[in-house]
């Protein structure tokens, strides 16, 4: 190498050094120009590392047979046993199936429900209605689904429920909607659109209330009608916030709504209703076998992670930002 090559060499390796050292500089700079905002955001920071990053060092339960005399260290190694044991279940499949279908249905009924609700209170002029139609929407999602699932059961009651009372008034005969495989998921999916489709219309309000009137206007000069601002502007402009919720949603495709499921269920309909996490309750809480049940929450949480990562790579390719 001639002395001109060595001395090029050594200065482009003083000029990246220097880069990386200004880039390190401008980012401490950065950070300490924000100190409080990082300062309000440590509290956050903390539970998150205390409440889920710290605990996933109990995943490895999966892989042990787990005795609460020895704790997670010390129980004894067993590799895939507990998979191996899982996937030759046809039980295990069975709940994977209602997961699957039961989340499919949610995402398809449910998913839309606050959106057609958002863009149809939207086109709402009278604020006093507007506002007390959001708040009679977004009531039913501050109640428990243990009240709800009270109240559900008593509304729907083959014998003494209103719902079977008004059909049998009407020469139907009463029908088991808890109690029915027939009807148990549709029932599930409908009380959950109930409950939830006011509160999320909230993510989709915000977003139309961050479109400028003067988009509108000129709308109206060209002569677009209802329907067309609609189909043209209104929607292309919060596409990106509906895809993010879908790619979120899709990302909790194995979570199928435990707590309404676990108030509502009842041997009756274990084969259409059982899912994962009533799965994992039953094995894990119940009979105490906790290697057994963090081998599942495992296998869910891997799914749900490659589903968030492919729908994410979706929302790219589509031209749409992603979560990350």
């Amino acid at each position: 190498m001639s002395y001109v090559e060595s001395e090029t060499a050594r200065i482009e390796a003083g000029l990246r050094t220097r880069k990386r050292l200004r880039s390190k500089s401008n980012l401490l700079r950065y950070i300490w120009f924000n100190r409080y905002l990082y300062l309000m955001l440590t509290p956050a920071l903390v539970y998150y590392l205390i409440f889920h990053y710290i605990p996933m060092y109990g995943a490895i339960v999966a892989f042990k047979d787990f005795s609460i005399t020895k704790g997670i260290l010390g129980s004894d190694w067993a590799g895939f046993k507990q998979f191996d044991y899982l996937f030759s279940q046809d039980k295990f499949w069975q709940v994977i199936k209602n997961t699957v279908i039961i989340s499919l249905y949610r995402l398809t009924f449910g998913f839309p429900a606050p959106i057609i609700a958002a863009l149809l209170l939207n086109e709402v002029r009278s604020r006093a209605f507007k506002k007390s139609v959001q708040t009679v929407i977004y009531l039913p999602h501050f109640i428990s689904w243990v009240i709800l699932g009270g109240i559900l059961i008593n509304l729907l009651s083959t014998d003494s429920g209103v719902v079977n009372n008004i059909i049998k008034l009407f020469g139907g005969t009463p029908i088991g909607f808890l109690s029915n495989e027939t009807y148990f998921r549709s029932t599930l999916v409908f009380s959950m659109i109930w409950k939830e489709f006011g509160w999320n219309t909230i993510i989709y309000m915000a977003a139309l209330a961050g479109i400028s009137p003067h988009l509108y206007e000129a709308a109206v000069l060209d002569g677009a009608n209802r329907f067309q601002r609609l189909l043209y502007l209104t929607l292309p402009l919060i596409r990106s916030t509906i895809m993010l919720v879908l790619i979120l949603r899709l990302g909790g495709i194995m979570e199928a709504g435990f707590e309404q499921i676990f108030v509502l269920y009842n041997p009756a309909v274990y084969r259409v209703s059982d899912i994962i996490d009533t799965y994992v309750y039953r094995i894990g809480l119940t009979d105490g076998r906790f290697s057994l049940a963090a081998a599942v929450g495992l296998f869910k949480s891997l799914i749900n992670f490659g589903l968030l990562v492919i729908a994410n790579w979706l929302s790219r390719k589509m031209g749409e930002n992603g979560v990350y």
